[in-house]
């Protein structure tokens, strides 16, 4: 799924109680207010997405300090123009202390790098996550979900997010890159802390403890690199070593940065679709009945769900030179808060937007982003996703909800579920 990181962090400096003072000019100014530090807002962020795209489409976050865009048209336009609309924060305006919260240079992802740079970089990892590449891999996350499935020791109540959502990702990208068994649950919780990174609320406390889970990856990965250049494999981190060594074109810290990125990319943002989107179907009760009555619709059912709940809700641009979109200005380094949550429930382009519709074949959801960065891994996404519904489907004839009032973990670029207690009966 598309990840993106944010130029500043609003944790420490502002807290909830806080951020409804702050953001009282903006309701005086537009009648709304974007504060999505509000408990409500992160736990249901889309009627706020409404009353922003009616009243103020292109709206000035304080919080985030910049132009949050809510608009279908006007998102897809921004992310398809990477000539005009840069990824690094570097490109935006700063205060000092914003300034001294950016990673070093040296640590950017693919995700932060603006081209000739990420056309390098992702060409290098473009063959790995294509279709048919990933194809390949269904066997096995069939296998290993069937394993997980049948280590559930009771299906009459436990939690979906620990027993399902959450390890099938990261056991999936852990094959990818040959990780063994006996590690996987160390790069969950690193990759956990990581994605803290990707917050603008992230705490002083959980940004030291995510740049200790980078180092703990980097250490991990290094003996890996020396290995795979002696007796290389067919995996990922095989194919890095070998640009490096042979095409000159991938530094040793590019390529740690990239492993990184895979593993947290491969991890959060899919345990956030399989979750939200049983949640989404659980709540909706005859659309997931028409999944049963024809399991064919299912790959469609994915994409519904990713436009209905997006695991990543929010994007970033900085403006590199004066210009318009869709007639409104924006000057140099003005920063660009992009809601894909908002323009996914948009009824300018989705009929009935905020009806779950699995059958859904019309429009065009921003899940995975537009453009240069499109996500790598959309194609891995809607494959563990197809899986996890067919084999939850043919396991388990009955599925409830055992909570109705699941939570929301705090955040506004992730949105994903702190558990999700369920009943399943077997056939």
């Amino acid at each position: 799924m598309k990840l993106e990181t944010t130029m500043f962090s609003i944790g420490e400096a502002v807290r909830p109680a806080m951020a409804g003072a702050i953001t009282l000019a903006e309701r005086w100014r537009s009648g709304v207010a974007y504060n999505p530090l509000s408990d409500r807002i992160v736990q249901d962020p889309y009627p706020l997405y409404a009353a922003l795209r009616t009243r103020s489409p292109v709206h000035r976050s304080t919080l985030l300090n910049g132009w949050l865009f809510t608009r279908h048209a006007d998102v897809d336009a921004i992310l398809r123009d990477h000539r005009r609309f840069a990824n690094d924060p570097r490109k935006g305006t700063l205060s000092p202390r914003q300034r001294a919260l950016l990673p070093p240079a040296e640590e950017y992802t693919l995700l932060i790098i603006d081209p000739p740079d990420h056309a390098r970089l992702r060409a290098l990892v473009n063959r790995a996550f294509t279709q048919r590449a990933v194809r390949v891999l269904e066997p096995r996350i069939r296998a290993i979900l069937g394993e997980m499935l049948d280590d559930i020791a009771d299906p009459g109540a436990f939690d979906f997010m620990r027993a399902v959502a959450r390890p099938l990702p990261v056991v999936a990208i852990a094959e990818m890159l040959g990780v063994p068994a006996e590690d996987r649950d160390r790069f969950s919780v690193w990759s956990a802390l990581r994605a803290r990174m990707l917050e603008p609320t992230i705490t002083q406390r959980e940004r030291a403890a995510g740049v200790e889970a980078g180092r703990a990856f980097d250490a991990w990965f290094r003996p890996i690199l020396e290995q795979r250049a002696a007796t290389p494999r067919d995996d990922i981190v095989s194919a890095l070593v070998q640009a490096r060594d042979e095409d000159g074109c991938l530094s040793e810290r590019e390529t740690l940065n990239m492993l990184r990125l895979l593993v947290v990319a491969g991890n959060e943002t899919i345990a956030n679709l399989i979750g939200n989107g049983m949640l989404a179907l659980l709540r909706n009760p005859g659309q997931f009945q028409r999944l049963r009555d024809d399991p064919g619709l299912i790959p469609a059912a994915v994409d519904e769900l990713l436009r209905f709940d997006s695991p990543v809700q929010t994007d970033f641009r900085r403006v590199l030179a004066d210009c318009e979109v869709n007639g409104f200005t924006l000057r140099a380094r003005d920063n660009v808060i992009l809601s894909l949550g908002a323009a996914n429930r948009d009824p300018g382009a989705f009929d009935d937007p905020d009806h779950l519709d699995v059958g859904r074949g019309q429009g065009s959801h921003l899940a995975f982003g537009r453009g240069i960065h499109h996500c790598l891994g959309a194609a891995l996404a809607r494959l563990e996703g197809r899986i996890a519904f067919e084999m939850l489907l043919e396991r388990f004839p009955r599925i409830e909800l055992l909570d109705e009032r699941p939570r929301f973990r705090n955040g506004i670029v992730l949105r994903g579920l702190k558990s999700l207690a369920v009943r399943c009966t077997s056939a």
